[in-house]
């Protein structure tokens, strides 16, 4: 009699980005207000300021390729295909207080950030 063998299963991994619970919210409290053609909210890391590299967070209307997708309750949020390297391992959270509100990352990756904070380098 022949034995036959079931693949092992894979397992699912890990998001490149873990995002709070406000991170979470702030995505729903986006995506509620979100133009038409948007499908999502999108995490990128565009050249810019004086250490290289910014993180971006804008609607996104159509799906790449290579795109890293993650399912959070109020909507898609996905992680530019290019910039997951520089973003693998990091926490991304809401904060706000009384004089600012925006996403602030916890970044293993980052060897250093400008003064003002805006960019860092890899």
């Amino acid at each position: 009699m022949t034995e036959v063998k079931t693949p092992p299963k894979k397992r699912a991994l890990p998001a490149a980005v873990q995002l709070t619970p406000a991170a979470e919210q702030r995505v729903t409290d986006l995506m509620s207000k979100a133009p038409a053609d948007a499908i999502g909210v999108k995490l990128s890391t565009p050249r810019r300021g004086c250490s290289g590299l910014a993180y971006s967070v804008d609607y996104v209307t159509e799906e790449e390729k290579f795109d890293e997708k993650i399912e959070t309750p109020g909507g898609v949020f996905y992680i530019d295909g290019a910039s997951v390297l520089y973003l693998v391992g990091s926490i991304m959270d809401w904060v706000e207080d009384d004089f600012t509100a925006g996403f602030t990352f916890e970044n293993p990756n980052a060897k250093g950030a400008c003064g003002c904070g805006e960019s860092f380098m890899v």
